[in-house]
């Protein structure tokens, strides 16, 4: 199949441009950096050359021969080092690290494989809990950006351009162009990329822990299977009321313990509620890690030529994932901060470093931030001050005391990182302490987006490197109780309570099934993407579950304000609009001149929403598409009829 041939070549090509520049490394993390490396190239190329060719297949054409000149020219500069074999120690976390990411890969493939547009025998198309509400804006994007001139616009409300990091949904629209269905063009990318954070953060983990495999493995569970306390809540008095309070784990809709904001548990599991649903997100994780673990290479090397490749590897996150992008900002920064403080006689290395690498970052990234997040965030006034994030919805003060709050969204690593904190420079961890320290403080201050929980996307930064740290912290303890016949069992302990609510949250979403779309409003997506025009324009209602643009990609004139409202954008005037056409289309026909409408669309979501004069939608346009839940017209006048 050609897009698995496609990006196959691209995987090779990363492959082989780190295996040039990059010999010194072991396999294992050769082969993580350049895989990593290959998504990356596939999601920067082909949108590169849609500025000039629009996101065709030419543009696909030509970013693979750039490519072929890429590694080409990666060849000439090739390091003529042997390249590192692999000994014994990584032989060992090999087997560390397919212990932990191969159950969690499988584990992925089939929440993908069941969250994203899943067909049943009926013809309706599944989704999962977590991807109820987020999978059909990406899935708007993916199909929205074929064959658009870049730069894309917003296909959920008309005349706007798309200001939302989109590069993670190109690679799906990319996999979709060249040939696949739309459910495997967004299955087979995630997998993939959730495999190689799995990867990438036991590789950065191992930067800090060194050859200790069973603490890297610990970070990795407890990260992966984060939730804090949230358990004690539905365990607490389940006898009295026969168990059906943990039974509606599995059975209620975001009744799961990581995340009941009822009772302020915000601090949602990474995998359920975070890489699974937001795939810009997974887009901006996958590639900040082999960002991280250049930093930290770099740095202990003194390598200025290091420094550079993690420039350019930085510049390309703002339009995978803005808030990495920010997060990986802090993080250097503090990082940095802390390496001047620890090594003094490195200070004028480090500080010529630092200034290639923010001088790089600055010219590459800041075209892209003017375009993207600074009419997001700035220019929408979302921009804002707020002490303690959700525990301080909308500024009118603590839900619950400061440090309870971490403690169970957090769980028991927040209470090891406090410990670990106060011993980290002397067991020589400043410079990790200082990173994230910096991305947690802004964090806990300042919100970026109308939706104050997306804050959580900058806190996660920082609960990366602040288990590294807690469990660096805990294996120290280990060795101090060395004889005691206890330890294993505290260890146990330790971490069932600190990952069952994770776990408990991972089983409920291997469990869970929601329509997305019944068989008629699947059957009216694919007649839109097959008989009307790219370029199309559809009157629709405001439902997130919208087929026409997204099954189909085609503009609308407003979406649902689950979207648009939190991307920060005024959409008042198109909303209104639209209900007043629906309601009295004789009185309204000026709104389809405005928004250049070139088809009505009326499901149940519209009868429902709005008093639709279908009488009148009848007598004046004719029906050009029909089922027994959908009806579709051309917007043509009478006398053009």
């Amino acid at each position: 199949m050609i897009a698995i041939g496609y990006l196959l070549l691209y995987l090779a090509g990363g492959l082989m441009i780190v295996r040039f520049l990059l010999p010194d490394r072991s396999p294992l993390t050769r082969a993580w950096l350049g895989l990593s490396l290959g998504v990356l190239l596939l999601m920067e190329l082909p949108a590169l050359f849609a500025y000039f060719l629009k996101f065709s297949l030419e543009a696909h054409i030509a970013a693979a021969v750039m490519l072929v000149v890429l590694v080409t020219a990666c060849f000439m500069l090739r390091s003529h080092e042997e390249a590192r074999r692999m000994t014994e120690e990584d032989m060992r976390f090999l087997l560390a690290v397919a212990l932990v990411c191969l159950p969690l890969t499988a584990l992925s493939a089939y929440l993908q494989h069941t969250h994203m547009l899943l067909s049943r025998a009926d013809g309706s198309l599944w989704g999962g809990q977590s991807t109820y509400g987020d999978l059909c804006m990406h899935l708007t994007f993916v199909t929205s950006m074929r064959d658009m001139a870049f730069p894309p616009s917003y296909a959920l409300l008309a005349d706007t351009p798309l200001a939302y990091p989109y590069l993670t949904d190109s690679l799906s629209t990319s996999m979709l162009m060249l040939g696949l269905d739309l459910h495997w063009a967004v299955v087979i990318p995630g997998t993939l990329l959730m495999a190689l954070v799995y990867v990438g953060y036991m590789t950065l983990a191992r930067a800090f822990l060194y050859r200790r495999n069973k603490a890297i493995v610990v970070a990795a569970l407890l990260f992966f299977l984060n939730g804090g306390l949230g358990f004690l809540y539905d365990f607490d008095m389940a006898g009295k009321d026969h168990f059906a309070r943990v039974m509606e784990i599995f059975t209620g809709y975001y009744k799961t313990p990581a995340n009941q904001p009822d009772l302020n548990l915000r601090f949602s599991n990474v995998i359920a509620d975070l890489m699974l649903p937001q795939r810009a997100l997974l887009g901006g994780w996958a590639m900040v890690l082999p960002a991280l673990y250049l930093l930290v290479s770099s740095c202990r090397a003194r390598s200025m030529r290091q420094t550079v490749y993690l420039a350019l590897w930085a510049s390309a996150l703002p339009l995978i994932h803005t808030h990495t992008f920010l997060a990986l900002g802090l993080f250097s920064g503090g990082y940095l901060l802390g390496r001047m403080i620890a090594h003094p006689e490195e200070r004028g290395g480090i500080v010529r470093r630092a200034l290639v690498y923010l001088a790089i970052v600055l010219a590459l990234s800041a075209p892209q931030l003017i375009s993207n997040a600074v009419r997001q965030t700035v220019e929408s006034g979302a921009l804002r001050f707020q002490f303690n994030w959700v525990n301080n919805s909308g500024g009118r003060g603590l839900i619950d005391g400061y440090f309870w709050f971490w403690i169970k969204n957090a769980g028991l690593p927040f209470l090891l990182l406090l410990a670990a904190c106060l011993d980290a420079r002397r067991r020589g961890r400043l410079d990790l302490l200082l990173g994230i320290t910096a991305v947690f403080v802004v964090a806990e201050l300042v919100l970026f987006q109308n939706n104050e929980y997306d804050n959580n996307k900058l806190f996660y930064i920082w609960y990366m490197g602040a288990i590294i740290l807690a469990v660096d912290y805990g294996s120290v303890i280990m060795r101090r109780l060395e004889g005691l016949r206890g330890r294993v069992l505290l260890c146990a302990a330790f971490l069932i309570v600190s990952t069952l609510s994770g776990a408990l949250s991972l089983a409920r979403e291997t469990l869970s099934g929601y329509q997305l779309f019944s068989k008629n409003a699947a059957d009216a997506g694919a007649w839109i993407d097959e008989n009307t025009p790219r370029d199309a324009v559809f009157l629709t209602g405001q439902q997130h579950l919208d087929p026409v643009c997204t099954l189909a990609g085609r503009q609308i004139v407003c979406g649902s304000d689950l979207y648009v409202y939190f991307h920060g954008l005024s959409y008042e005037a198109q909303r209104s609009d639209c209900e007043a056409f629906y309601e009295s289309p004789r009185e309204n026909m000026d709104v389809l001149d405005r928004y250049g409408v070139d088809y009505i669309y009326v499901s149940d979501y519209e009868r429902s929403d709005f008093d639709v004069d279908l009488d009148a939608l009848e007598e004046m346009f004719p029906v050009v598409y029909q089922n027994p839940d959908v009806r579709i017209y051309a917007a043509v006048s009478e006398a053009e009829q």
